[in-house]
C-alpha cells in the first residue's frame, strides 16, 4: 500500500512531487508526442504510423462520439472525448511497464480531475441545448404526479448530480489499485517461493509466475476497457444533457 504514498522525488514550495506524478507526466508526454509525430506531417495515403494514429482517432469518433451522440454533436464533443480516452488508456498502461509498475490513474487526483471534466461537460451540454428547462427536466421528470416529485426529485439530485462523477472516479481508481495490487502479489509470492522457501516451494513460484503474466495481460485488457468505459459513460451523459426533452 505504501506504493500508492511514495516519497517526495523533489519539492518546489509547497508542491510535492513524488514517483507517480513523474509517471504522469511521463505518460502526458507519450500521448502529447505521439499524436504530434503522428500528424504533423499527414499525407493522402499514409504511413504505417499514420495509420496507427488515425485508427485510434477513428476508433474513438466512430465507436464513442458520433455512436451515441450523431454526427454534429459527436464532432462537437469529440476533442474533449479523445482527450479523456487517451489519457487514461496511457496513464492507465503504465502499470504494467517494466520500471514504471504503477497506473498514473493509482491515485485519486487524476480520476477525479477527469470526472469533474467530464461533469462539467455535461453541464454545459445541458444549459447550452435548453439554458431554461435543463435541470427544471432533470430534477422534475414529465408526465410524473406532481406529489411523487418529493420521492423522484431528490432521487434524481442525487443520482444526476452527485453519484455520476462519484462513480465515476472510483470505478477508474478502484480497478487500477486492485490490478496492481494483485500483480504485486503474484511476483511477491514468486520472490518468496523461489529465494526464501526455495526447495520445492520453487514449484509454487512457477506457478504464481504464470498468473503473474496472465494477469498482466488481463491488466493490458482493463486498461483499454477503463479507457473506454470512461468516455462512453461521458459521452452517454452528454447525450442524455442534449436529449431534446431538455
Amino acid at each position: 500500500m505504501d506504493e500508492f504514498f511514495p516519497e517526495a522525488v523533489f519539492q518546489i514550495g509547497d508542491l510535492v512531487i513524488n514517483r507517480i506524478h513523474l509517471i504522469q507526466f511521463l505518460a502526458t508526454i507519450a500521448v502529447v508526442l505521439i499524436f504530434w509525430l503522428g500528424t504533423r506531417r499527414m499525407t493522402i495515403v499514409p504511413g504505417r504510423f499514420q495509420s496507427i494514429v488515425e485508427m485510434g482517432l477513428d476508433f474513438v469518433r466512430v465507436n464513442i462520439a458520433e455512436d451515441l451522440l450523431g454526427k454534429k454533436d459527436g464532432q462537437r464533443f469529440l476533442p474533449i472525448l479523445t482527450t479523456i480516452f487517451f489519457m487514461i488508456l496511457f496513464m492507465n498502461i503504465t502499470g504494467v511497464i517494466p520500471g514504471l509498475n504503477i497506473a498514473g490513474t493509482a491515485i485519486i487526483a487524476v480520476p477525479l480531475l477527469l470526472a469533474v471534466v467530464a461533469y462539467v461537460t455535461f453541464i454545459y451540454a445541458g444549459i447550452k441545448k435548453s439554458p431554461k428547462n435543463f435541470f427544471k427536466n432533470s430534477l422534475f421528470p414529465s408526465g410524473v404526479p406532481w406529489p411523487i416529485y418529493f420521492i423522484v426529485t431528490p432521487i434524481e439530485l442525487i443520482s444526476t448530480f452527485v453519484i455520476r462523477p462519484v462513480t465515476l472516479t472510483l470505478r477508474l481508481l478502484m480497478n487500477m489499485m486492485v490490478g496492481h495490487l494483485l500483480l504485486v502479489l503474484f511476483f511477491s509470492a514468486t520472490q518468496f517461493f523461489l529465494f526464501t522457501m526455495g526447495g520445492w516451494w520453487s514449484a509454487l513460484a512457477a506457478g504464481s509466475l504464470a498468473f503473474g503474466f496472465v494477469f498482466t495481460l488481463f491488466e493490458i485488457l482493463v486498461a483499454v476497457l477503463q479507457a473506454y468505459v470512461f468516455t462512453i459513460l461521458t459521452a452517454v451523459y452528454i447525450q442524455l444533457a442534449v436529449a431534446e426533452e431538455h
